[in-house]
């Protein structure tokens, strides 16, 4: 049997999961977002081995979620900065975060974002930045881009006709 590579092509979920697809680069992620960036502290909030948090840490530097910087010269050792991609993923972990919550916590909710004045709990929802309105199916669908190529042109077609015989 034969084993052929993920190829993303246009897509950018495909493109995204590529990078941060795995559990433990999303849980640094997650980590780094609450200010985590020493390799011990990754280590010790994880649980996860020191070889496999090396090579998630090193993917997510040559990915560009991280910057390592060196913060100690004797021994040198580096910490691990969000640059403004990772900063960027922080509303992809918000989204998880309330899916999670909504579908998975049986037990209840253990860990919630809440507002810093108020301390009420949040709601999290994807809106669109230009019309302030929530993002769902019935208002919103996707469609080819400028750059799209063949692919992705057919992969919308295919949508639209399946809407057709809804």
């Amino acid at each position: 049997m034969t084993t052929r590579a993920f190829d993303p092509g246009q897509c950018p979920v495909g493109r995204t999961l590529e990078r941060v697809g795995d559990t433990w680069s999303l849980m640094i992620l997650r980590d780094a977002q609450q200010g985590l960036t020493r390799f011990d502290a990754f280590e010790k909030s994880l649980g996860v081995a020191p070889n496999i948090l090396a090579k998630r840490l090193a993917g997510l530097v040559q990915s560009g979620f991280l910057e390592r910087r060196p913060y100690q010269d004797r021994p040198v050792r580096h910490e691990y900065v969000l640059t403004p991609q990772g900063r960027d993923f922080a509303p992809v972990l918000t989204a998880l975060l309330a899916f999670g919550n909504r579908h998975f916590a049986h037990e209840g909710i253990a860990g919630q974002l809440v507002d810093r004045v108020t301390g009420q709990a949040a709601e999290p929802v994807v809106v669109d930045a230009v019309s302030g309105r929530p993002i769902d199916a019935e208002r919103f669908t996707y469609a080819a881009g400028p750059a799209a190529g063949e692919t992705v042109r057919q992969r919308v077609a295919e949508i639209e006709a399946r809407r057709g015989r809804d």
